[in-house]
């Protein structure tokens, strides 16, 4: 829990997925991801408005939604997004949409922030916003004790986030620890050499190292 935080925050339930060391599979479970998220709240039949959509890590979630509507301000990240559509057939459920979250109005039954919150400039502000759009809210993000966490440098924005929604009251809650997996450090340096020359030091211990494993640990919260 983020420092400071009462245990009468949230009601808290620990899961815990068993992984399996496989270097065949992608860098991270997606699917249990998405499995974990769609047992967590019921998607299906929902209109849906994801932020931070881009990318498309996440889209299997809407095959059973009514629709998706995927916001995000980085148009190379939606053309991406568009990309995967096409492959995964989903085209007819998604509408694209390029904006800053904090200036849409389009209604739904749920929002979805897709390890996205923590990058807005003002969380409380997107949850409040949020709350205009839907009845749910739906958060998943970093868990604020993730060691992925630390090597891309995003420890300040994940404590700041999860700390800011301290000021809402949680439906549900649950976090789950997985792993990010590399074969080898080249891999590891292209996923996060965008973060910045810290995260780029950080990961200096793994560059001799072959077939790897960094905990990656997440959490889904309900308002």
């Amino acid at each position: 829990m983020p420092e400071g935080q009462s245990s009468q925050w949230i009601s808290t339930s620990q899961g815990r997925p068993t992984e399996q060391t496989n270097f065949n599979k992608m860098a991270v479970d997606i699917q249990q991801i998405i499995d974990n998220l769609s047992g967590f709240f019921n998607l299906d039949h929902k209109t849906i408005i994801s932020v931070g959509a881009g990318g498309g890590q996440f889209i299997e979630y809407g095959r059973s939604a009514i629709r998706v509507f995927a916001i995000d301000n980085d148009e190379t990240a939606l053309e991406m997004l568009k990309d995967k559509l096409a492959k995964s057939g989903l085209t007819h459920k998604f509408t694209l949409v390029h904006s800053d979250f904090y200036l849409t109005h389009q209604k739904g039954d749920v929002v979805i922030f897709e390890l996205s919150l923590h990058e807005l400039s003002d969380p409380a502000l997107a949850v409040q916003h949020a709350l205009t759009l839907a009845p749910s809210i739906l958060i998943l993000d970093h868990w604020v004790s993730s060691e992925w966490v630390y090597f891309i440098d995003e420890e300040e924005k994940v404590n700041r986030s999860w700390a800011a929604l301290q000021a809402f009251d949680f439906i549900k809650f649950q976090q789950y620890d997985t792993f990010e997996f590399f074969d080898d450090y080249e891999e590891l340096y292209q996923k996060i050499k965008g973060q910045g020359k810290t995260a780029i030091s950080r990961i200096e211990q793994f560059r001799d190292k072959r077939q790897f494993t960094i905990p990656l640990s997440y959490a889904i919260a309900l308002i």
